[in-house]
C-alpha cells in the first residue's frame, strides 16, 4: 500500500514545492488518498470490454476513488465494488430531453448512483435557454436522490454562455457543474473555465461541486484544477496523477 504521507502543495502555482519556501497560509497539504477521493476513475472508451470495465471499477474501489465512471451500457453488469457513475446524452448532448430522461432512469435502475449529463450545445448556441432548463429539469426528476452533474463542454462556449448555462443548471437542481466530456474537438478543462464554474458554485446558496474533466493526465494539472476551485476530477490517468504525490 502506498504511503499516506502528506505532500506540501502550493495551490498558487499548482505543484509541489518545499514548505520552507511558502508562508504557512499558502501551503495546502494533500495526501494520495485525499487526491484519490476527489477523482472519478473513468473508462469511457467506446470499445471498452466488460472485463476492462470490471477492472476499472475494482481499481476505483482499491484506490478509494469517489466513483468509477463508465458507459451506461456497462452499468447493469458492472461490479458493485465502487460507486458507479455514468454518462447521459454522451458525448454530443444533442439528444431530446425525453431521451436523456429515459436514459437517466434506465441508468439509475441499472445501479448508477451518479449521472453526468451533457448539455444541449445547439440550444445554448441558439440562446434557447428554455430547452436547456427543461432538459436539466427532466433529468433531475429522473434521478431524484442521486448525484447529478451537468457537462457544459466549456471549451465550446464563451464565458457568458458558461455563466448562463451554469446558472440554469444550478436553478434546476444539479449537484455539480462539470467542464468537459474529453471528446470535443475544441479541447478540455482549463483553469480559467474551472474558476468560472467555481465562482458560480460559490454564489449558489447551496453546496455545488465543480468537476474538472478532460485532459487531466498528471499531478500538476490535477492540482491546478483544484487550485482553481474543482472539487472533483474526472480522469482515466488516476495512477499518473497519484504518481506525483509519492
Amino acid at each position: 500500500m502506498k504511503s499516506s504521507t502528506r505532500t506540501p502543495v502550493n495551490y498558487l502555482i499548482g505543484h509541489p514545492v518545499p514548505r520552507e519556501n511558502n508562508p504557512p497560509q499558502e501551503t495546502v497539504m494533500i495526501t494520495r488518498s485525499e487526491m484519490t477521493s476527489k477523482i472519478d476513475h473513468t473508462l469511457l472508451r467506446v470499445n471498452a470490454t466488460a472485463e476492462e470495465v470490471a477492472t476499472t471499477v475494482r481499481q476505483a474501489a482499491e484506490l478509494g476513488a469517489a466513483s468509477a465512471c463508465i458507459s451506461p451500457s456497462q452499468v447493469a453488469n458492472a461490479p458493485r465494488d465502487a460507486v458507479l457513475c455514468t454518462v447521459v446524452g454522451f458525448p454530443s448532448g444533442a439528444h431530446s430531453a425525453a431521451v436523456k430522461a429515459f436514459e437517466t432512469a434506465q441508468a439509475v435502475a441499472d445501479g448508477a448512483e451518479e449521472i453526468d449529463m451533457v448539455v444541449n450545445l445547439g440550444a445554448i448556441a441558439a440562446g434557447d435557454w428554455d430547452t436547456v432548463a427543461n432538459e436539466v429539469a427532466a433529468v433531475r426528476a429522473a434521478c431524484e436522490g442521486k448525484v447529478l452533474k451537468i457537462i457544459l463542454e466549456t471549451a465550446a462556449l464563451d464565458d457568458d454562455q458558461i455563466r448562463r448555462a451554469g446558472q440554469i443548471a444550478i436553478d434546476n437542481g444539479v449537484d455539480f457543474l462539470k467542464t468537459s466530456t474529453g471528446f470535443h474537438a475544441n479541447g478540455d478543462a482549463t483553469v480559467h473555465t474551472v474558476s468560472l464554474l467555481a465562482e458560480l458554485a460559490s454564489n449558489a446558496g447551496r453546496p455545488i461541486g465543480v468537476k474538472a474533466s478532460g485532459g487531466i493526465r498528471d499531478t500538476e494539472t490535477a492540482l491546478a484544477m483544484l487550485e482553481a476551485g474543482a472539487t472533483r476530477i474526472g480522469a482515466s490517468a488516476t495512477e499518473a496523477i497519484l504518481a506525483g504525490l509519492e
